[in-house]
């Protein structure tokens, strides 16, 4: 998965490289940078030293250290003064020129914490937006694996309306759907375990058979003949439809947020079934709708239930048109579900 959100101590990350939100100085200071210089040691500040500070938006790279990285790189993000001062277009060059360093470096992954979001005062959800805009561009032109590495619940946030709307939907739909299933259930309970209330009457037995007889393909096909009938699998369906929609392979799992190595398995595998995340991905990557999602996901077998709020939030997303798979994992990351891509 190209850019994963994971909820982690940034120093204790093990990739390439980590991001460190620092001060001109480079020196070291409070929130993540303190956290950095104390977990990498004093070989840290005396390499920094001989850096001679760093400019806002810029970014310098020095060892690991005592870390379980490679590298530091360092970046100086703006301080929030009302957001007409170009804090949005110094912090968009914080992310992009340390992900160039890292590119250059032969990183293969990085971590990035929410820069500018502390001591800074960057609004943490418009902070997040930057970032994960960002982040989403670079990826679209490189192979790199980047985690935004959160501390907490309370430095996460996503835009609150979308929250309430999603909230909302979920409320609708999975409110819904669990009064229906508890009516269904005690329906069948009510029919098929009739009881005796009486003192000392035994409990009784279920009396409802749920046997079904199977309905055949036809009388007269063989085995080999049934097989044969078989539909495209997933791979193929998902191979046909990005034919469909004029796209490369790239530009579909790069949307989907889908690492090439996998994406190379699918496709050199018919036979490949992909986790439901993976096959959800692609559904976004190929924007289609609910109707021709669930298609695609029963090639995998998989469907979409209002059951579950993972499913009600992508359902969501697809009813709203809205495919873009960095936008669908902060809400996902944000009701605590799994996130979508491989």
């Amino acid at each position: 998965m190209p850019l994963i959100i994971v909820r982690n101590d940034i120093t204790k990350m093990k990739c390439d490289a980590i991001v460190n939100a620092a001060n001109r100085t480079l020196l070291g200071g409070g929130g993540v940078d303190g956290a950095i210089h104390r977990a990498a040691g004093k070989g840290l500040l005396l390499e920094c030293m001989k850096l001679g500070g760093c400019k806002v938006g810029a970014a310098k790279i020095t060892g690991g250290h005592k870390l379980p990285c490679r590298y530091v790189i360092h970046t100086v993000g703006p301080k929030w003064r009302g957001g007409g001062n170009n804090e949005k277009e110094q912090l968009e060059s914080c992310y992009r020129e340390s992900l160039c360093l890292a590119r250059d470096h032969k990183c293969e992954s990085v971590a990035f914490p929410l820069i500018s979001s502390g001591v800074y005062g960057y609004p943490k959800d418009l902070a997040l937006r930057v970032a994960v805009d960002a982040i989403g561009a670079f990826l679209a032109e490189n192979e790199m694996t980047v985690y935004l590495v959160i501390f907490d619940r309370d430095s996460y946030q996503i835009g609150g309306k979308i929250f309430a709307d999603i909230q909302a939907y979920i409320d609708d739909n999975y409110a819904d759907e669990h009064m229906r299933l508890s009516y269904s259930r005690r329906r069948y309970d009510d029919e098929a375990m009739p009881c005796d209330l009486s003192v000392g009457a035994a409990a009784p037995a279920p009396c409802v058979s749920m046997s079904v007889e199977p309905k055949p393909l036809e009388e007269t096909m063989t085995l080999e003949e049934a097989i044969g009938c078989i539909d495209e699998s997933f791979s193929q369906m998902l191979l046909r439809k990005i034919d469909e929609k004029g796209m490369t392979d790239a530009q579909c799992y790069k949307k989907a947020n889908v690492d090439r190595k996998l994406f190379s398995k699918i496709r050199n595998n018919p036979d490949y079934r992909p986790a439901k995340v993976t096959a959800i991905a692609f559904a976004i990557a190929l924007e289609l709708d609910l109707a021709q999602t669930s298609e695609l996901l029963m090639k995998a077998g998989y469907a979409l239930s209002h059951s579950s709020k993972f499913d009600i939030i992508i359902e969501y997303f697809i009813s709203n048109r809205n495919y873009n798979v960095f936008e669908i994992n902060e809400a996902l990351f944000a009701f605590d579900q799994n996130l979508l891509g491989a």
